[in-house]
């Protein structure tokens, strides 16, 4: 092979890491002996395409906290993977909060998703501020930021979150918690490209320059995402409700017809742009890794590991 032609297959190769977008991935505690195992495989199986960050949700009423305590704790120390777990407001003072992010810290983890959290259950829906807790995740970004240097992230949403009252509310609350030290905000899953793009557009107008990461949904279960849309504000097209129609006891169409929406989305905000994704995957690693291989994101030599797994 002459000269010329290995150099140029080098600078292809370059250019085809340098492209590369990141990615994160969300978890969430499992709740069983069978949940833990799909967990702990879905981590192994997505560890290998190094992920910026995973991160671990955290029960609205604190009902998780220690099952989030464990699998953070667990990813940080037996991988070599950043763990990230979510904290929120509800269900506990802010001397509580604190602690748990200083016994965090002292475990190693560098890195917090801050949020308000969502009103526990029996509250008739309606969210009301711990009396001597952290009011809203501004408060709560804050309050990190007081304990040590956090790597921060926050939510966002670009169809605005259902108990905002205006689009510029939504942009004003983010800037407000960027302003007080957070590196970048995820946003709420969306289906239509273009609102994150136009999301985007005004947080840009808005003088907001931290990164903001569009959150991808892989569709496991249609009835399941049509709750979780309505509960948080997202909009679902018509056309998405088409392609899954009929669908409900074919496992196998709804997986290819799901894997075809999300890399539809991912590949229209890549060319966009948009350079890095977190995926909510509901502890199921195929449709995000299938996802993650389209957008370029495969393994790399000196893979994460996951040394407690098995």
């Amino acid at each position: 092979m002459a000269i010329e032609e290995i150099k140029d297959r080098i600078g292809e190769t370059m250019a085809r890491l340098k492209s590369r977008p990141a990615v994160s991935f969300e978890f969430f505690p499992p709740k069983d002996e069978a949940m833990e195992r799909t967990l702990w495989q879905s981590i192994e199986r997505l560890a290998p395409l190094r992920p910026r960050f995973v991160s671990v949700t955290y029960g609205a009423d604190g009902s998780t906290r220690t099952r989030t305590h464990n699998v953070v704790t667990r990813i940080q120390q037996a991988t070599s993977l950043t763990a990230a777990p979510h904290l929120t407001c509800v269900g506990a003072s802010k001397e509580e909060v604190l602690d748990i992010a200083r016994n965090y810290w002292a475990h190693g983890i560098r890195h917090i998703v801050a949020l308000r959290g969502d009103p526990p259950q029996g509250s008739g829906g309606k969210y009301v501020p711990h009396p001597n807790g952290f009011a809203y995740a501004v408060d709560l970004v804050k309050g990190l930021m007081s304990v040590a240097d956090f790597e921060i992230s926050v939510a966002t949403y670009p169809e605005k979150h259902p108990e905002s009252p205006s689009e510029e509310f939504e942009l004003e609350n983010l800037k407000a918690k960027i302003d007080a030290g957070a590196d970048r905000a995820i946003t709420q899953f969306f289906f239509d490209p273009d609102v994150f793009l136009r999301f985007r557009d005004r947080c840009l107008a808005a003088g907001i320059t931290a990164p903001i990461v569009p959150g991808i949904l892989p569709i496991t279960r249609f009835p399941q995402m049509l709750r979780m849309a309505q509960r948080c504000g997202a909009s679902v097209p018509q056309w998405l409700v088409d392609r899954f129609d009929g669908l409900d006891d074919d496992v196998e169409t709804r997986r290819m017809i799901a894997a075809s929406v999300a890399i539809e989305q991912v590949q229209h905000l890549q060319k966009h742009g948009v350079e890095e994704f977190h995926f909510y995957t509901l502890n199921r690693a195929e449709l995000t890794y299938a996802i993650c291989h389209t957008l370029g994101v495969r393994p790399q030599a000196g893979n994460a590991t996951l040394e407690a797994a098995s």
